[in-house]
């Protein structure tokens, strides 16, 4: 049976100890592929950049991370070795959090998703975390809709 992973978004504002403004984007739905078990190691991607006074990418660099969000969805969406589920942008820095089921293919299918581009400043962490800890801190700071 095929995993079923949602694709609805949020976005929420958070701030970083200096104040600067944080946005926080975070991905609905994914506690089935948590509990499956498989998906047990967390891998950060952080694109450092230099902001603009209150941190926030200019507009060329926030458009080709833009093209590189859309690489790494379009990537791993059409195979889920790996899911996307939160990005955090500001106060100087892009960081994509991604859960993956082995970071040999992932390391594979990165260098896929990322082939159609020049060099980036990119820097990759992984580390196990089969809680989905760092997920649960991300869906902490949606704010529920008040209907």
């Amino acid at each position: 049976m095929k995993l079923k992973i949602g694709n609805r978004w949020w976005t929420a504002p958070a701030e970083a100890a200096n104040g600067n403004l944080i946005l926080v984007t975070g991905r609905y739905d994914l506690w089935n592929v948590q509990a499956d078990g498989h998906y047990i190691y967390r891998v950060d991607i952080t694109w450092p950049y230099e902001g603009d006074k209150g941190g926030m990418p200019g507009n060329d660099v926030a458009a080709l991370m833009d093209e590189v969000d859309n690489a790494l969805r379009d990537t791993f969406d059409r195979d889920p070795v790996a899911v996307l589920c939160g990005i955090y942008t500001g106060d100087g820095e892009r960081n994509w959090v991604l859960y993956t089921r082995s970071l040999h293919i992932f390391r594979r299918k990165i260098n896929e998703a990322l082939a159609p581009f020049d060099t980036l400043p990119l820097q990759f962490h992984a580390e196990e975390d089969p809680d989905w800890n760092e997920y649960r801190n991300l869906c902490d700071t949606e704010i529920p809709d008040e209907d």
